[in-house]
C-alpha cells in the first residue's frame, strides 16, 4: 500500500461526472479515475462505503456472488491490489480489462449480477444515487486528512528547526550540542546511524565532528583533520565534492560515482542519504544518515527535509565557532591586560619608591639615615644584597664610598682612582651589566683590573650631579641564584637619576638652612611691623564674627520663610524631652503638617507662585501659636509646630482645628487667589520617648492616616498607629527573611472549558506559607512587597518553582500561566533572563503563558513592546489581564504583540440571567473584538452554574474560577486532577 500527498480534481468536476452516469459501471468508472492516486487503503474505504449502500437498500447479493465478494476483500487485504481476471463472473474478459481499479471491477460485477433482477435493479439504483452523494464528502474528507497531515508534519519541523536554533545559544558543550541536534533529527526520520562533518575546501580536509554508528564502531576525535588523499574513496568525500545530496544504497551509490569499494568506506548500508552543507554556494561540511536494516530507508521527502535542517545545523555550528572565537580572543585579550596591570602594577611600585627617595631627600635626619633608607627601596624592587654608592673627591683623584654594604669583601671608606669596575662606569659614562665570563674578558683585555672577590653577575650605574657623572651605585652578586639582567640595568637607570636628584636636593637642603638662619634675622626685623598690623586684623576678625553670626543663622533657619529649619526643630526637641525628662508635668505636642495637592500648585501656576504660597503659609501658621511655641519648615510643603506647656491635650486640638479652618480661606498670591489644606498628625510626648526623632516620626505617621481618611484634618497618634507602622515593619522583615527561606509558594487555579470543564491549563497564583502566621494570600503582603523592592526577587522564585513543578503539570498537556509585573518588562534582560531559565528547566514554550497587566503596557511601551517581542518569537504567549477595568484601549490589542485577553471578574459577577445590556453587552462586544482580532478570551471569577451558563451563551469558551477550583498546590491538584 502506498500514500500520497497529490492534490485532486476541483470537487465540482467528480460531482458532475457521478451525477451525470447513465449506469453503475459509469458511476465505478467516474470514481477510478479521481481515487487512482489515493491507493489501496482508500479503494477499501469507498468499496466499504457501496457496501453499506447496498445492505441498506436491502440488497441480498446470491451465495455465489458474496463468496466472490469475500475472496475480493480478503484478497486485497494481503495483496493490495486486484486483478480483475481472477473474478471474471459473469462478465467477459475484455470487459474486466477496461476496469480502472479494484473498486470500478467490483461495482461492474455488482450491477451485472443487479441487472437481471428489475426489483433489484431499482434497488441498485437508489445505492447509486445514494453513493453518487456521498462520494464528494468522502472526497473532501480525504483531502482535508492530507492537508492535516501535511501541516502536522511542516509543524514538527518548525519545532526541530526552533530546537536547533536556541541551541546555538546554549551554554553547554559542542558535543552535548551536537548529541542534541542528532535526538533533533530522530525525531524527524530514522537516525539511528548519524554523523555531521566539517570540510575544508581549500587543504581537501575532512573533521568528523559528530559520529554515531551502530555498526562502525569507529572512535573519531572532532579535532583531527582527514586528508582527502587518505579516504579517496570515501562516499562522505564523494558527496561534499559532489555538492549535492546523494540518495541510495550504498552500492548503487559506489557504482554510480565510480568509487573503488574498500573498508576505508565502512560496512555497506541498505540505504544512504548525505546532503552537503552550503555557506554561500561553497561546501562546508555535510550530514549523513544510513540504514542496515530493511526496514527503514528514506523518501524524498527525508531527503527534503534534511538538506531544509542542515543548513540550519550549519548556521548552528558557525554561531558556536563564532562563539568560541569570541572566547579564545577575549582569552587572548584578557592575558594581554592581566600582562598590562602586571607591568602597570610594576610601574606603580617603581612610582612609590621613586615618590619615597624624593621624601628620604627631605625628611631624612642624615645622609647615612638617607642611604641606609634607599637600599631598603632598591631592595624591594630587585636583588640588592650586596651594594655600594661611590662619589669623586679631590678633583677626581680618589672615590670615596659613603654607603658600602657586602657579604663578602671588607667595606671601604676611600681609596685612590684606579682602573676597578667603578672607574668602568665612570669612564664611559654608560650602565653596565657583567657576568663573570664578561669581566674575564675585560680583564684580558687590560680594560679594568679587579679590586675585591670577583662577583658572579655585577651591574653598575653612573650618579649624574649638576650635569655630570660625580658617582656610582654598583649591586653585585656572588652566587649563580640570581643574575642582573638588561631590565635591572634600565630599572636601576631610572633610579640612579632619582637618586641623584634626592642628592641634589640635599645640597639644596643645606643651603637653605643658611638661608633661613639669616631669615630670622629678618624676621626679626619685621616683627615690629607686623604690630602695626595687628590693629588692622581685629578689625577683620570683628568682621568674621559678625559672617559667622549670619552663617548661623542660615544654617539652623529656612532661607524662603526665615522660620527655623529641622535642625534647630530636633535641637528644641531635644530639650523639651530632657525637661520633660526630669518634670512630667511640661508636656508638650509635635504636628506635623503637610499642604494636600500643593504640587498641583506647582505643577500648574509655577513654583514661584508656590514659594509666595509657602510663605504665606507660614505667616499664617505663626498667627495661630503663642510667641514661646515653635514652627519649623522641614523641606518643600512639610511644617512641624512645637507646643510647649500645654494644660490638656484639647488645646492642642484647638490649635490644629484653627489652622485647618484659617486655610479654608482663599491666599491671594500674585494676583490668583488660591485655596489650600492641610493634613495634620499630632503627636504627644511620652515617657517612652528618648529621641526627638522617634517624637517627629510619629507624628508624620499620623499625619499619613489624616490624609488617608479624606485629608483637610487632622489625627492624633496613637499605639494602634505605632502598632499598624510596627506591623508594617516587621512585615518588611519577614519578607526578606522569606525569600531567603522559599518561603513562597505557587497554587495553581485551572483554566477549563466551559461545556464540559475539561482543564487545559493553570493560573499560577503567589503564595506566602508564612512559619507563625500560616498561609497568606497576596492582598496580605504585595503592597508592601512592591514598597519595598522585593516583589521582582518574589516573582523569580515563584518563576523557578513552577518550572520544576511543570514536569508534573505538563504531562496532560496543560499550560501555566505566569503573572508578570511591570517592574520586569521594564527590565531589558529579562526576556533572555525568563528563556534562559526555560532552557535550564527544559520546559517547552507551549507549556508557559504570561499575563500582564494594562498599566505595564503604559510604562516605557517601547520597551514592553519589544520584551513581548522576543518571547513571542521563542513560543511564549502573553495575555492581557483583568481587560475592562483600565482604559481597555484598542491600540493594545493592535500595537502589542498578544495572543488573548482576560475578562475581570466584576464583569462575570454582574452577569444576570437571560441579560441583553449591562455586563453581557460588554461581554459580548470584547468577545466580538477579541475574534477579529484572533485572540483567545477568558473569563474570570466564575462561581455559579448560571454564569457559566450565561458565558457559554455570549460566546465565551474558556474560564477559571471557584466554579471549577479553587487555587491549591501541585500536591492537591494531582489528587484532584
Amino acid at each position: 500500500m502506498q500514500n500520497t500527498s497529490l492534490i485532486l480534481d476541483e470537487p465540482s468536476s467528480f460531482e458532475d461526472a457521478l451525477l451525470c452516469a447513465p449506469d453503475m459501471p459509469a458511476l465505478a468508472s467516474a470514481a477510478a479515475r479521481h481515487f487512482e492516486q489515493l491507493g489501496a487503503s482508500n479503494v477499501k474505504l469507498i468499496w466499504q462505503i457501496a457496501e453499506q449502500e447496498l445492505e441498506a437498500a436491502n440488497y441480498i447479493p446470491s451465495s455465489t456472488l458474496t463468496a466472490k465478494q469475500a475472496q475480493f476483500f480478503e484478497h486485497v487485504q494481503l495483496h493490495g491490489e486486484y486483478t480483475p481476471k481472477k473474478f471474471d463472473g459473469q462478465m467477459h474478459a475484455a470487459e474486466l480489462l477496461t476496469a480502472k481499479d479494484n473498486l470500478h471491477a467490483w461495482l461492474y460485477i455488482e450491477f451485472a449480477t443487479a441487472k437481471s433482477d428489475p426489483r433489484l435493479k431499482r434497488e441498485w439504483q437508489t445505492s447509486q444515487n445514494k453513493l453518487t452523494l456521498r462520494c464528494p464528502s468522502i472526497l473532501q474528507k480525504e483531502r482535508l486528512r492530507l492537508n492535516v497531515a501535511r501541516l502536522a508534519n511542516a509543524e514538527r519541523l518548525q519545532r526541530a528547526l526552533f530546537a536547533i536554533s536556541d541551541l546555538s545559544n546554549s551554554d553547554k558543550e559542542t558535543h552535548d550540542v551536537l548529541y542534541e541536534i542528532h535526538q533533533i533529527v530522530s525525531s524527524l526520520m530514522y537516525a539511528e546511524n548519524f554523523f555531521i562533518v566539517r570540510f575544508d575546501k581549500s587543504i581537501e580536509s575532512m573533521r568528523f565532528i559528530y559520529f554515531v554508528d551502530s555498526k562502525d564502531l569507529s572512535v573519531l576525535d572532532a579535532s583531527e583533520i582527514t586528508h582527502a588523499h587518505e579516504i579517496p574513496n570515501s562516499l562522505t568525500l564523494a558527496m561534499m565534492r559532489l555538492g549535492k545530496p546523494v540518495h541510495g544504497p550504498s552500492r548503487e551509490i559506489i557504482k554510480a560515482l565510480n568509487i573503488i569499494r574498500d573498508d576505508s568506506i565502512g560496512p555497506d548500508s541498505v540505504d544512504w542519504l548525505g546532503v552537503p552543507m552550503m555557506d554561500h554556494a561553497e561546501v562546508v561540511g555535510g550530514i549523513v544518515v544510513q540504514s542496515y536494516d530493511d526496514a527503514y530507508s528514506y523518501s524524498e521527502e527525508d531527503l527534503a527535509i534534511l538538506a531544509y535542517v542542515a543548513q540550519h545545523i550549519l548556521n548552528t555550528l558557525q554561531r558556536r565557532d563564532a562563539q568560541e572565537d569570541l572566547e579564545q580572543r577575549v582569552s587572548m585579550r584578557t592575558l594581554e591586560l592581566q600582562q598590562e596591570i602586571e607591568t602597570r602594577q610594576r610601574s606603580e611600585h617603581l612610582q612609590k619608591a621613586l615618590f619615597r627617595i624624593a621624601e628620604l631627600s627631605q625628611n631624612s635626619e642624615s645622609i647615612n639615615l638617607f642611604y641606609s633608607s634607599v637600599h631598603g627601596i632598591i631592595t624591594e624592587l630587585l636583588h640588592a644584597k650586596n651594594i655600594y654608592i661611590a662619589f669623586l673627591v679631590d678633583d677626581g683623584k680618589n672615590l670615596e664610598f659613603p654607603y658600602y654594604v657586602d657579604e663578602r669583601d671588607k667595606e671601604h671608606s676611600s681609596r685612590p682612582l684606579a682602573r676597578g669596575l667603578t672607574e668602568y662606569i665612570i669612564r664611559t659614562a654608560q650602565p653596565a651589566c657583567f657576568k663573570r665570563s664578561d669581566i674575564d674578558i675585560l680583564e684580558a683585555q687590560g680594560e679594568i683590573i679587579v679590586i675585591g672577590e670577583k662577583s658572579v653577575s655585577w651591574l653598575g650605574v653612573p650618579l649624574y650631579i649638576a650635569g655630570k657623572v660625580s658617582g656610582v651605585i654598583a649591586l653585585q652578586s656572588y652566587t649563580d641564584d640570581y643574575h642582573y639582567k638588561e631590565s635591572d640595568k634600565e630599572l636601576m637607570s631610572f633610579v640612579a637619576i632619582h637618586i641623584a636628584n634626592a642628592l641634589e636636593r640635599r645640597l639644596a637642603n643645606e643651603n637653605l638652612r643658611n638661608a633661613y638662619i639669616e631669615l630670622e634675622h629678618r624676621v626679626i626685623e619685621r616683627t615690629h611691623e607686623l604690630a602695626s598690623t595687628n590693629a588692622e586684623l581685629r578689625e577683620q576678625i570683628m568682621v568674621r564674627e559678625h559672617i559667622e553670626l549670619t552663617l548661623k543663622h542660615e544654617t539652623l533657619h529656612d532661607a524662603l520663610t526665615g522660620l527655623p529649619n529641622r535642625t534647630q526643630l530636633l535641637e528644641r526637641l531635644k530639650r523639651a524631652l530632657s525637661i520633660y525628662h526630669q518634670d512630667a508635668s511640661k508636656i508638650f505636642a509635635v504636628l506635623f503638617l503637610d499642604l494636600d495637592r500643593f504640587k498641583i500648585v506647582n505643577d500648574s501656576v509655577g513654583h514661584l507662585v508656590g514659594d509666595q504660597l509657602l510663605i504665606e503659609v507660614a505667616r499664617c501658621i505663626g498667627n495661630c501659636i503663642r510667641k514661646p511655641d515653635l514652627i519649623a519648615r522641614l523641606g518643600g510643603d512639610e511644617f512641624a509646630i512645637v507646643l510647649e506647656n500645654i494644660k490638656d491635650k484639647e488645646y492642642v486640638t484647638l490649635i490644629a482645628d484653627r489652622i485647618i479652618r484659617l486655610f479654608n480661606t482663599p491666599m491671594r498670591i500674585a494676583g490668583k487667589e488660591l485655596f489650600t489644606s492641610a493634613s495634620i498628625g499630632i503627636a504627644f510626648v511620652e515617657e517612652r520617648y528618648s529621641k526627638p526623632e522617634d517624637l517627629l516620626r510619629d507624628a508624620d505617621v499620623a499625619m499619613y492616616r489624616a490624609k488617608a481618611s479624606g485629608r483637610n484634618r487632622y489625627a492624633i497618634f496613637d499605639e494602634g498607629l505605632h502598632e499598624i507602622a510596627f506591623k508594617a515593619l516587621e512585615l518588611e522583615n519577614d519578607l526578606r527573611r522569606a525569600l531567603s527561606r522559599n518561603e513562597f509558594i505557587p497554587y495553581y487555579q485551572p483554566i477549563a472549558q466551559l461545556n464540559d470543564g475539561k482543564i487545559i491549563g493553570f493560573e499560577a497564583l503567589i503564595r506566602w506559607m508564612h512559619p507563625v502566621r500560616g498561609l497568606l494570600n497576596p492582598s496580605e503582603f504585595l503592597s508592601v512587597a512592591a514598597e519595598t523592592g522585593n516583589l521582582e526577587a518574589m516573582d523569580w522564585q515563584i518563576y523557578e518553582q513552577v518550572c520544576h513543578d511543570l514536569r508534573v503539570l505538563s504531562t496532560h498537556g496543560t499550560y501555566v500561566s505566569l503573572n508578570v509585573s511591570p517592574v520586569h518588562l521594564r527590565d531589558k534582560a529579562f526576556a533572555e533572563r525568563f528563556l534562559a531559565m526555560l532552557d535550564r528547566h527544559q520546559v517547552k514554550s507551549q507549556h508557559i503563558r504570561l499575563e500582564i497587566t494594562e498599566g505595564a503596557l503604559l510604562e516605557d511601551p517601547e520597551q514592553v513592546h519589544a520584551c513581548l517581542l522576543t518571547l513571542k518569537r521563542s513560543g511564549i504567549h502573553t495575555l492581557l489581564d483583568d481587560f475592562g477595568t483600565g482604559y481597555s484601549s484598542l491600540s493594545y490589542l493592535h500595537r502589542f504583540p498578544l495572543s488573548g485577553i482576560k475578562i475581570d471578574r466584576s464583569f462575570v459577577s454582574a452577569l444576570l440571567q437571560g441579560e441583553q445590556g449591562g455586563s453581557a453587552a460588554i461581554i459580548r462586544a470584547i468577545c466580538l473584538m477579541a475574534d477579529s482580532l484572533g485572540l483567545q478570551v477568558i473569563a474570570e471569577g466564575i462561581e455559579t452554574e448560571d454564569q457559566r451558563q450565561q458565558l457559554s451563551i455570549l460566546g465565551l469558551t474558556l474560564g477559571q474560577g471557584y466554579l471549577f477550583a479553587i487555587p491549591a498546590n501541585l500536591r492537591d491538584v494531582c489528587v484532584r486532577h
